[in-house]
């Protein structure tokens, strides 16, 4: 098949979605399936996003997109993001019958209630007209798709999520490391992500613990949280495996986001032997919720030092459980096909019905 990916996330931006979408192309592809992802870098204008620099937000993109979309042919279109691309690329389908799929990643309606105090309802019918217009809507978790089934989304369907354990994997012996991030006082309590105000990260910043508080990750609100926290270590982006060194030699990852809609970088770093500290919120409690791997509870203090004491090993064996072979085998099972009027040319998809 030849299967299009319209996304406003992508690289060279680094987040969830991003390692998500790469890599379920990635898989694909090892299926034996034609992928393109189609991103901002593939527009001739783009801006940067309000608030967010490093994001940038394609210009008009309609008719690079119908250009892109007619020379491709694809047998299948997947949107995954409410951006100018998603827009652009659902108006395209939509005025000519084309199905297409969805999923569904960023609770807007929940940070603009909390960040804001209103907007919650107008999000949530912005993102329901949205993915209500494809065929399909791909969710992470069971909570997420009765969440979402609840406000009036229809059509719901799951696509789990996995990790890389190859590159995901305990290294605390291995060479690689900043000698000064080596030399900091243990323990080390360690949050990767972006550093932006929907992933709460004062509720770890804040916290009275011993041993060293420390950040990998880039956003903006790094320089002001970096000023306004000088106990805690900003260590900016890290990669690959400098990552994965990273997410090992912690001692516990602190996860105070309330709005996942899964939260991948808790399997990365249990995937590593790191143990998980967090709010008992979606997204954390769907992946280790009732389990001896984590420790949820609003008192994050409490939680990151129970933390200390689970075992490393578990946590990398409860990991392995999740395929990324799997996830995108879910993802090209919902997938839904093209008529072949549409391209003159039988579809190699059975339509939505």
């Amino acid at each position: 098949m030849r299967i299009l990916i319209a996304s406003d996330a992508a690289e060279p931006q680094v987040n969830g979605v991003v390692r998500v979408l790469e890599t379920t192309a990635g898989w694909l592809r090892r299926f034996g399936h034609e992928v393109e992802l189609f991103g901002p870098a593939d527009c001739p204008h783009t801006v940067p996003a309000p608030g967010y620099p490093e994001v940038r937000l394609a210009v008009a993109p309609g008719r690079t997109i119908a250009r892109r979309v007619k020379a491709f042919r694809p047998d299948s279109i997947h949107i995954p993001v409410e951006g100018t691309i998603g827009l652009s690329m659902r108006r395209f389908c939509r005025a000519r019958g084309i199905p297409f799929t969805t999923s569904y990643h960023t609770r807007f309606g929940d940070y603009f209630d909390r960040k804001l105090g209103f907007g919650s309802a107008a999000a949530y019918a912005a993102q329901r007209w949205f993915h209500n217009g494809g065929a399909a809507i791909m969710v992470q978790t069971q909570t997420l798709e009765h969440e979402l089934a609840e406000r009036g989304f229809h059509n719901i369907c799951r696509w789990g999520r996995a990790v890389d354990t190859e590159l995901f994997h305990p290294c605390r012996g291995e060479a690689g490391f900043d000698v000064d991030f080596l030399a900091l006082p243990r323990p080390i309590f360690l949050y990767l992500g972006r550093v932006s105000d929907e992933k709460n990260l004062p509720a770890f910043l804040g916290l009275d613990l011993p041993g060293s508080k420390v950040v990998v990750g880039d956003g903006p609100a790094n320089a002001r949280l970096k000023a306004a926290h000088l106990d805690a270590h900003f260590l900016g982006y890290r990669h690959g495996a400098d990552l994965a060194r990273h997410l090992s030699a912690a001692d516990v990852f602190v996860f105070p986001s309330r709005f996942e809609t899964f939260g991948l970088v808790v399997l990365e770093a249990l995937a590593c032997g790191t143990p998980v500290a967090a709010l008992p919120v979606p997204g954390p409690r769907d992946i280790v919720g009732g389990t001896p791997h984590a420790v949820l509870s609003e008192d994050l203090r409490a939680a990151a030092l129970a933390a200390l004491k689970i075992d490393r090993d578990g946590c990398r064996r409860f990991a392995e459980g999740f395929s990324w072979e799997t996830c995108s085998r879910e993802f090209e099972a919902n997938l839904v096909g093209i008529p072949e009027d549409v391209w003159g040319r039988p579809a190699r998809l059975a339509p939505a019905a």
